[in-house]
């Protein structure tokens, strides 16, 4: 990318960066970003119109009460917990604690997006494994560490392509990285797994200083829009996040909605089994249609265009077909992934429109 002729250059490596572009929002379908579904939990909603009095005051800081209420809700030792705004925020904090130039940022072929970004925008080198099967690769993994890998990404289960690998194949991957390489898993959709061979990875958390564990309140709990995550680490790492992160980097309202997120456990069950039902009725629809769906554990599947119906394997034709019908759904080159098109699951009726709609491009 070429410097433009005005302004003072950056430092070396930033516009190398392609800018991350999220899902679009002009449809009347939005199923670009993976948000949940159902919406927020009422309870959420509640407590967030609550706050709107006090907004002239600063947040806690610390995040004390909500940290408290993500201790309790999955068992985790509370002054290990950092907030941030989104994970997003905490991806970018330990590339830059831990990163800079001469380093490498590891992580798997089409994991997300924000790995390579954020190494780039400290100077690290993102090192990309490929991946077998569109799912992680411990092995591959294992074979680009070297003595300059600092940071090691897998998001479990992954984004876009919704695959996960084991408890066992994780502890595997962190049984080979030297102790000064930190292994981040990325759980941002654990909310929705229901595999007895999957963990979220706080164990390895409580067994190791180098593993962290970042989550997020944007999938399943659906308050993508307040900006809400928290990582679970060792206490050293936790105590730098806590020092280079913003002293009120989290908002009192997304505070008092995540703890009533975390309280409406009613709502959370109802979101998964929506979710876990038209995800299944979705695959079966779709492959009923010619086209081949990757499998998935996540709110979303990943539909491939590539060569499944004789002159329908282009995926933007796809996309645009549905955008012309108010269907946002992602497109996936950005992630090496130019035949396929990521859909989320959405309600019922969003779920049936889409369907008619990839019948009617099919049949165009």
């Amino acid at each position: 990318m070429t410097q433009p002729n005005n302004g003072p250059a950056p430092r070396p490596g930033i516009l190398d960066i392609a800018p991350y572009v999220g899902g679009e929002h002009a449809g009347h379908i939005r199923l670009a970003s993976n948000e949940g579904a159902l919406g927020p939990s009422p309870r959420a909603v509640e407590a967030y119109k609550a706050a709107a009095g006090e907004l002239h005051r600063y947040p806690d800081g610390g995040s004390a009460k909500l940290r408290k209420a993500i201790a309790e809700r999955f068992g985790l030792d509370a002054d290990r917990v950092v907030c941030g705004a989104g994970s997003d925020e905490l991806i970018a904090l330990l590339i830059r604690a831990y990163a800079g130039p001469g380093d490498e940022v590891l992580y798997s072929q089409h994991g997300f997006l924000m790995y390579p970004i954020g190494a780039k925008s400290v100077g690290a080198t993102p090192v990309q494994a490929p991946e077998t099967n569109l799912t992680t690769d411990v092995d591959s993994l294992l074979a680009h560490v070297t003595p300059r890998t600092r940071l090691v990404f897998v998001a479990n289960p992954n984004n876009p392509t919704g695959t996960y690998i084991t408890a066992d194949e994780m502890a595997r991957l962190h049984a080979g990285l030297p102790e000064n390489a930190i292994l981040v898993i990325d759980a941002a959709y654990a909310e929705y797994m229901n595999h007895n061979d999957y963990s979220a990875g706080q164990e390895l958390v409580d067994r190791f200083p180098n593993v962290v564990m970042t989550r997020t309140f944007s999938k399943i709990f659906a308050l993508g829009s307040v900006r809400l995550g928290w990582a679970y680490c060792p206490a050293g790492i936790a105590d730098v996040l806590n020092r280079v992160r913003g002293p009120f980097n989290v908002s009192s309202a997304a505070q008092i909605a995540g703890v009533a997120a975390l309280e409406d456990t009613e709502f959370l069950e109802r979101s998964r089994s929506h979710n876990t039902e038209w995800r299944e009725w979705f695959v079966q629809q779709v492959q009923g249609l010619g086209l081949k769906t990757h499998p998935s554990v996540t709110n979303f599947v990943l539909v491939d265009f590539a060569g499944q119906t004789p002159g329908k394997d282009d995926a933007e034709a796809a996309r645009l077909f549905l955008k012309g019908r108010g269907i946002l759904v992602r497109q996936m080159p950005a992630y090496g992934l130019p035949s396929c098109l990521r859909v989320t699951i959405g309600t019922e009726a969003e779920m049936r429109e889409v369907v008619q709609a990839l019948k009617d491009f099919l049949a165009a």
